[in-house]
């Protein structure tokens, strides 16, 4: 096996000058940008107008310490699930919170209530009720997304049905439409 010959190439040998001349090329361009600096940002208003404060840093309502419409005898509250988003489309967030009581067995019904911050004090509170107890519903699978509210309900078709085994199945959704939250009409309950 024989090797062909490379002839040393000039090139590819680095000399000290080299690095100078690198290095010299690199300061230049550093001390260049730093002379060449963009103008700080503004945002012109027009006149008469003044700025408000940026609603998509608004935090979205906490749970802790709303009072939910739930009546749950000598037990609390929990909340089991929560999401939030901007469902009236005002710029601030809402959450909504799936809430049941805390019961020692079985299957509490949940309710799912929307909070908003008050306009007076900046508080959590209860602005609608989605899914009320008394209809003895459980929510399964639960997103907020695009301003719209969808849940897995889980319920009965007769009160004969024991609380351990519901036998319905509906996928739900809401979207706020001319002032209140309108919920998509499913289709007949599905068995489970």
């Amino acid at each position: 096996m024989q090797h062909s010959a490379v002839p040393e190439l000039a090139h590819t040998h680095t000399r000290p000058i080299h690095w100078v001349a690198t290095a010299t090329a690199v300061a230049g361009v550093v001390a260049l940008s730093s002379v060449l600096q963009p103008g700080s940002a503004t945002a012109a208003q027009p006149a008469g107008t003044r700025a408000q404060s940026a609603p998509a840093a608004a935090a979205p309502p906490g749970t802790a310490g709303v009072g939910f419409p739930l009546v749950c005898g000598p037990v609390k509250p929990v909340v089991a699930q929560q999401a939030s988003g901007d469902l009236d489309g005002d710029g601030r967030p809402e959450t909504v919170a799936v809430v049941h009581c805390d019961a020692a067995m079985g299957t509490p019904p949940d309710g799912v209530y929307v909070l908003t911050r008050g306009a007076d004090s900046g508080e959590p509170r209860v602005v609608a009720t989605l899914v009320d107890p008394e209809d003895r519903r459980t929510v399964t699978h639960f997103a907020v997304r695009g301003g719209v509210v969808t849940a897995t309900l889980l319920g009965y078709s007769s009160p004969d049905v024991p609380s351990c085994c519901p036998d319905l199945k509906d996928v739900t959704t809401w979207q706020w439409r001319d002032g209140t939250f309108l919920r998509s009409t499913p289709s007949p309950g599905r068995s489970v």
